[in-house]
């Protein structure tokens, strides 16, 4: 599988995508469209480890819904996710076995390696 889970109204995502410039063979998901699944976000997570790995607390409804305040479980950040967009760190990249997250240089960077190797 080639997709990339991004926000489309996000310059960041944006940005990326052009310089990743993903073929079309690569299927593209605008999270605030249709959220990501829980099969996919589940494949993810056995890929990084963690869902807090793939949590956003950048999210503005993060503080408004108190959630800084709170002891999250793994458990609570799969259901936050899944819920609601905003808490997913983007974009999510997947090459088949191998899974980018995120906006660092370094991450993108290795998907655009990925993307284009193979």
């Amino acid at each position: 599988m080639k997709k990339i889970f991004h926000l489309k109204s996000c310059s960041t995502n944006q940005r990326i995508l052009k310089e990743l410039n993903p073929g079309p063979d690569v299927e593209l998901q605008n999270i605030k469209e249709r959220n990501i699944d829980p099969e996919t976000l589940d494949f993810i997570k056995d890929k990084v480890g963690s869902y807090e790995a793939l949590f956003s607390r950048k999210a503005m409804k993060f503080r408004q819904m108190g959630l800084h305040e709170k002891q999250l479980t793994e458990k609570d950040y799969r259901d936050l996710m899944l819920q609601e967009y905003t808490f997913l760190k983007r974009p999510f990249m997947i090459n088949g076995d191998e899974v980018f997250v995120g906006n660092s240089k370094a991450t993108v960077e290795a998907a655009i390696k990925s993307f284009h190797s193979k």
